[in-house]
């Protein structure tokens, strides 16, 4: 059982701190990954990003996903072929319901970066991030994403999951990192205390924050390489 994500991310660094190779960068699936994926950076100083992705429901059961859409247009998409099978959804009713998800991930996306390009990850260790896993509906798009930017490493990080997602997604990635794999699993949100959802402010906020600790580190490697000693932080 974890406290809340925050401490969720604090565990998550200290279990990932051995697997990471640098240069590194820390992928977040907004919203609920955020706080968890900005305590890893901040741990491990390391920039923070997100990989933008949005789940695809069934119309009557939109918890229920049908699929999965990833990347900065919603380009990416995979589907579930049995419940599309299942569902009796066409293919062009199910591209409606993608384009719906792609407008929240555009509006999401032009928000949380506001114009800022992604970090660039090509020949980096990729860390992605979420507060745990249900399907891997969205990790599979969101992981298919990110491999296609050309990173040397790709690292699944997650606070909880169900051991048999995690085995079906230990192929697509070269590391797994979770810390607990509890039976019966029930849902994320069974395994924290405080598990409310993450507002937009929250993820800018988090944004933020990571930015300015990025640009102070920077300023203090500037300074050393010029001869000056950076002050500690407090």
């Amino acid at each position: 059982m974890f406290t809340d994500r925050t401490e969720a991310g604090q565990r998550l660094a200290a279990r990932l701190a051995p697997e990471v190779r640098r240069p590194a960068v820390v992928l977040a699936l907004p919203r609920g990954g955020v706080p968890v994926a900005a305590e890893v950076a901040r741990v491990l100083r390391l920039p923070l990003d997100l990989v933008m992705v949005r789940k695809i429901g069934l119309p009557a059961e939109p918890e229920v996903a049908l699929g999965a859409i990833a990347g900065q247009d919603g380009e990416e998409m995979i589907l579930n072929p049995q419940l599309a099978a299942i569902s009796g959804l066409s293919r062009d009713e199910i591209e409606e319901l993608a384009e719906v998800q792609r407008h929240e991930l555009r509006r999401r996306r032009d928000l949380y970066l506001a114009g800022r390009p992604p970090q660039p990850l090509a020949g980096k260790t990729v860390i992605v991030i979420d507060d745990g896993i249900a399907t891997g509906a969205t990790l599979r798009a969101a992981i298919r994403a990110v491999r296609r930017t050309g990173p040397s490493r790709v690292i699944l990080a997650v606070p909880v999951a169900p051991a048999e997602v995690l085995a079906d997604l230990r192929g697509l990635v070269d590391a797994v990192v979770c810390l607990e794999t509890p039976d019966p699993f029930i849902a994320v949100g069974a395994h924290y205390r405080a598990f409310a959802q993450v507002p937009d402010a929250e993820v800018l906020r988090l944004l933020s924050a990571c930015a300015a600790r990025d640009d102070t580190s920077g300023d203090r490697a500037s300074a050393s390489s010029q001869g000056y000693a950076p002050r500690s932080d407090p």
